[in-house]
């Protein structure tokens, strides 16, 4: 009998890790704690989540009044558009962003410090920088950090995929460097992790992936995980994560979970009933 190929696609924030996000309003200078980010760029077309490749230490040694556009500019560090509503180009949203005259690092400063008091007794944490940008002010809405650790239980949900033969990818929004340490970690190939991803890149990977699987699933917990969930044969929404989720997350989905170990259950029935039709 021919065994089914199956593949798992994750996301890594909210999915794979126990994610702790902070955003600060830059106008109103208020702090707001486990917002999903994702959610919050959603609620405007003009939004879009926008990654920083600098690391929380150099941010913090910063003085809290440099602008984060001249700092960006003054040490040629660019940036990865990890979602939005609708499409956008990198010139738009690097108009907006390096344009912007009013986030200083300072409101970086504030959610890294945030989220640091959450998880800094974990003994591992991998920590992002971000803005979100709006098109239409046009500049720097929210400063964004967040800080994640591995669910308990990744690991051995992991192992256990693979001993069944299902091949595991990751396709995040965040930096590939930071994604390496919590992969390798995890025990998934390098070559099966996907950073930077957009939602379109998500269900990009998908697709392409469909062409040599029987199956695919996209396990995923927020807006920029849609268009993936619904581009693969089943749309698994991971609830491991505190927090609302919308409609139209809970619409792509065909299964919901509340611990990572029940994806290995999902496929194991998947497998046994492709591989009888086999």
């Amino acid at each position: 009998m021919t065994s089914a190929r199956v593949a798992v696609v994750f996301d890594s924030a909210g999915t794979l890790l126990r994610t702790w996000r902070t955003v600060k309003d830059v106008a109103t200078g208020e702090v707001l704690q486990d917002v999903q980010t994702t959610t919050l760029t959603a609620g405007s077309r003009d939004r879009a989540l926008t990654m920083l490749p600098v690391h929380p230490r150099a941010v913090i040694d910063e003085p809290v009044g440099t602008l984060i556009s001249e700092y960006l500019q003054v040490n040629g560090i660019g940036f990865a558009i990890s979602c939005g509503v609708r499409p956008m180009t990198h010139d738009e949203v690097g108009a907006a962003l390096f344009g912007d005259r009013r986030a200083t690092m300072g409101d970086l400063q504030d959610c890294i410090r945030a989220v640091w008091a959450c998880c800094r007794t974990e003994p591992a944490v991998a920590l992002n920088v971000g803005v979100i940008v709006n098109l239409a002010l046009p500049g720097i809405e929210y400063a964004v950090a967040t800080g994640g650790v591995p669910f308990p239980g990744a690991v051995e949900a992991i192992g256990a995929l693979g001993r069944l033969g299902t091949d595991v990818y990751v396709a995040s929004g965040d930096r590939i460097e930071k994604l390496l340490p919590m992969t390798r970690g995890l025990g998934v190939p390098d070559e099966r992790v996907y950073g930077t991803a957009t939602p379109e890149g998500k269900a990009a990977i998908v697709r392409r992936l469909r062409e040599g699987y029987d199956r695919v699933l996209m396990v995923g917990d927020g807006e920029n995980d849609v268009a993936a969930m619904r581009e693969a044969d089943l749309g698994v929404l991971s609830l491991q994560q505190p927090g609302e989720r919308s409609e139209m997350v809970r619409g792509a989905a065909g299964a919901a979970i509340t611990d990572l170990g029940e994806v290995v259950g999902i496929v194991r029935r998947m497998t046994n009933g492709l591989s009888e039709g086999i």
